[in-house]
C-alpha cells in the first residue's frame, strides 16, 4: 500500500459488478465512487467490462496476465476499497469471487490482501433475503482478507429498479446508503494515513 504521504488524496478502488457493463451493481459502485470523489478522493473502477476480461485465477499457471497484474498492482496502491456484488443464489457472484481470488497474488506481501484498509460492501439483489445473505458473505470475505469492513454495508433491493436513466438512485434511501459506505471508507482511509 502506498499510503497518503504528502497530503495526496486517498485512492479508493471500486471492484465489482457483473459481466454486463452498466449492471445495477456497477451503477451502485459508480454512485459510491462519485460520493468518494465529492469528499476529495481519487477513484478507479474495476467494473463489468474489466471483470469479463479477467481470466479465471489459477495459481498453477505461469505468470499473471496483464489484467491480473493491473488489478493486483492497483489494489496494492489503494487506501480503501469498495466491493460490489450482485446477490446470486444467496452469495456473491463468481466473477467478483474470481477477482478477489486473484488477490492471492499478494499473499506474500508485507501487507497482503486488504490488510488494515477500510473496505466497503455494496450488494444489489432481487429481494431482501438474497441481499442480506450476500452482504453477510461479502463482509466475511473482507474479514478473511484482513480488511476492515465499514460499519455500514449497503444492501439494495433491485426488484423495483434502482436507477434512473442518468444513473442516479430512484430512492433517496439507496443514495444515502451508497454515500454512507463511501464516507466511511474515505474517513477511515484518512484516519489510517495519520497513524
Amino acid at each position: 500500500m502506498n499510503g497518503q504521504g504528502g497530503g495526496r488524496p486517498p485512492l479508493i478502488i471500486g471492484l465489482g459488478g457483473t459481466v454486463r457493463a452498466g449492471s445495477s451493481t456497477e451503477r451502485a459502485l459508480v454512485c459510491s465512487l462519485r460520493a468518494a470523489e465529492a469528499l476529495g478522493a481519487e477513484t478507479r473502477l474495476f467494473g463489468g467490462e474489466f471483470l469479463a476480461r479477467l481470466p479465471m485465477f489459477d495459481p498453477r499457471t505461469g505468470g499473471p496476465t496483464p489484467e491480473q497484474t493491473e488489478l493486483v498492482e492497483t489494489i496494492r496502491e489503494a487506501d480503501g476499497i469498495i466491493v460490489g456484488s450482485p446477490g446470486y443464489h444467496g452469495s456473491i457472484s463468481g466473477v467478483v469471487k474470481n477477482a478477489l481470488d486473484t488477490l492471492e497474488a499478494t499473499a506474500g506481501d508485507e501487507l497482503p490482501y486488504f490488510h488494515g484498509r477500510p473496505v466497503g460492501a455494496v450488494v444489489t439483489a432481487s429481494g431482501w433475503q438474497a441481499a442480506g445473505t450476500t452482504l453477510s458473505a461479502l463482509r466475511a470475505i473482507i474479514h478473511a482478507m484482513r480488511g476492515w469492513p465499514t460499519p455500514f454495508g449497503a444492501a439494495l433491493n433491485s426488484t423495483a429498479g434502482l436507477f434512473d436513466d442518468t444513473g442516479a438512485c430512484r430512492d433517496p434511501k439507496d443514495a444515502w446508503a451508497l454515500t454512507t459506505v463511501a464516507e466511511q471508507v474515505v474517513e477511515f482511509a484518512r484516519m489510517r494515513s495519520r497513524t
